[in-house]
């Protein structure tokens, strides 16, 4: 069975280029994302770690600690990372996991139970290994998506995505499509008239399933 949304993620022991640590340990009390890359050293995913070390401000302003992994060892990720930093223009200060024995690209169920790693690989042979995760301090997963090797993440819907998630755990609200910070949200259907009026104060009926109020700010 692979892992689902509200699922808690394996508590792996993980190596990285920054020492070797417990995945819940490493979270702590954050929120934390996990970005997957099927080798080291390949042009789209050097370009999307660049963008992950360009946003270091964004990521500490929203709580939240980030994480690579690809299924390469620790002397590689350490060479890639100035790959990366030439790229990106920015010190690439989060932590890379080495995967090369694709512990935690199956457990994530990016690759099946059977899958190795060829003698002479590509990165075809990992190519499912596009992943990005978003886990909440409950160590429970909140949101998954996943890319082809030829298009790189746009990084402004990772950031958008995790703004919605934490105001929806912290207002117990829904965000509509294209939401962004500040506009108006959705108030969940397992409020009735009275509670959501008595939560949020006034909002909008659009349609009897659909109640919009402001963006709660405390």
């Amino acid at each position: 069975m692979g892992l689902r949304i509200n699922d808690t993620i394996p508590n792996l022991t993980v190596e990285t280029d920054q020492g070797t640590f417990k995945l819940h340990d490493w979270i702590g009390d954050s929120w934390a994302i996990l970005f997957s890359h099927p080798k080291d050293f390949t042009p789209v995913c050097t370009t999307e770690f660049g963008a992950v070390a360009q946003l270091s401000d964004e990521w500490a302003k929203r709580g939240t600690k980030v994480i690579g992994i690809s299924v390469d060892n620790v002397e590689d990720h350490k060479k890639w990372k100035g790959d990366i930093e030439k790229v990106g223009g920015s010190k690439a200060g989060f932590p890379i996991i080495a995967d090369d024995k694709l512990e935690v690209s199956k457990a994530f169920d990016m690759l099946p139970a059977e899958a190795y790693l060829p003698d002479g690989r590509t990165p075809n042979d990992s190519a499912t290994v596009r992943s990005v995760f978003i886990i909440g301090p409950d160590k429970q997963l909140k949101l998954s998506m996943t890319y082809p090797m030829n298009v790189g993440r746009n990084f402004a819907e990772v950031l958008r995505a995790l703004d919605a998630l934490q105001a929806a755990a912290k207002h117990t609200i829904a965000t509509p499509a294209n939401w962004n910070v500040g506009e108006d949200v959705i108030i969940p259907t397992s409020f009735s008239d009275d509670a959501a009026k008595e939560k949020f104060g006034t909002f909008e009926t659009v349609l009897p399933y659909l109640r919009k109020t402001k963006q709660p700010s405390a």
